[in-house]
């Protein structure tokens, strides 16, 4: 069959900030969609702050992707550019003496595609944040061709912070399927739960999730996961 003919649908995570929790989001996808029996492929195209082992970079969270979609994909697929500085991809980058080819990275997406049915894609930091001196992550959205989640951190400050994304988002019009709502500091105060009420009814995407606060997220997949409107995602990308 010709490649163009088998390949699947793609989501990319992005967030509102760095720490916001994509990975864990991301991951539980991966966990869900594999657990109904969906072929999926993960991606993490740049990690920064990457530890090096015997000499090598170890993207941890391309690493733990692969693990919660069960592929066997080759970690240089996963991730084609694992980067040491943790810093914005631009600026790692170029404290490692290369530059970011938004082209590499959509052709091994494209291989990757062309092997399971769907697609998701972890962004690093947010819309904004730099991967070349000419390109942000928006750029890298719209040459990958598919839609976005966004993940906020449910903390002060998420009001101006997560309605900034989803009209940049819309300004561009980039394809924003929703939010979910992340706790990775600790569980929301008083004020901040009723910041989170006036948040959602500002929305203008869906609500697709509210992940908890869980001092180790990793080992608590199934959280996360149940967390998560899967049904309602499925259905805005038009998946069974």
């Amino acid at each position: 069959m010709p490649r163009s003919q088998r390949m699947g649908r793609g989501l990319f995570i992005t967030g509102t900030d760095t720490g916001v929790g994509k990975t864990v989001v991301a991951g539980a996808l991966a966990g869900l969609l594999r657990a109904r029996g969906i072929d999926v492929g993960v991606m993490k195209p740049v990690e920064t702050g990457c530890p090096r082992r015997n000499g090598v970079l170890l993207p941890q969270d391309a690493l733990y992707l692969r693990e919660r979609a069960g592929v066997a994909d080759p970690l240089d697929d996963i991730c084609p550019y694992p980067l040491e500085l943790p810093a914005a991809p631009a600026v790692a980058a170029k404290a490692a003496g290369i530059l970011l080819d938004l082209d590499r990275i959509a052709a091994r997406y494209q291989d990757l595609a062309a092997r399971h049915h769907v697609m998701l894609v972890e962004g690093a930091g947010g819309l904004l944040v730099p991967l070349t001196d000419t390109a942000d992550a928006t750029h890298l959205i719209r040459h990958l061709e598919v839609p976005a989640l966004l993940v906020a951190r449910t903390s002060l400050g998420t009001i101006n912070h997560t309605l900034l994304s989803c009209h940049w988002a819309r300004h561009l019009a980039l394809p924003l399927v929703g939010v979910v709502l992340n706790s990775p500091a600790g569980p929301p105060s008083l004020s901040e739960e009723a910041n989170l009420a006036a948040l959602v009814t500002r929305l203008p995407v869906p609500l697709l999730g509210r992940v908890p606060f869980l001092p180790d997220a990793g080992a608590d997949a199934a959280r996360v996961e149940g967390s998560l409107d899967v049904d309602r995602l499925l259905a805005l990308l038009e998946l069974p």
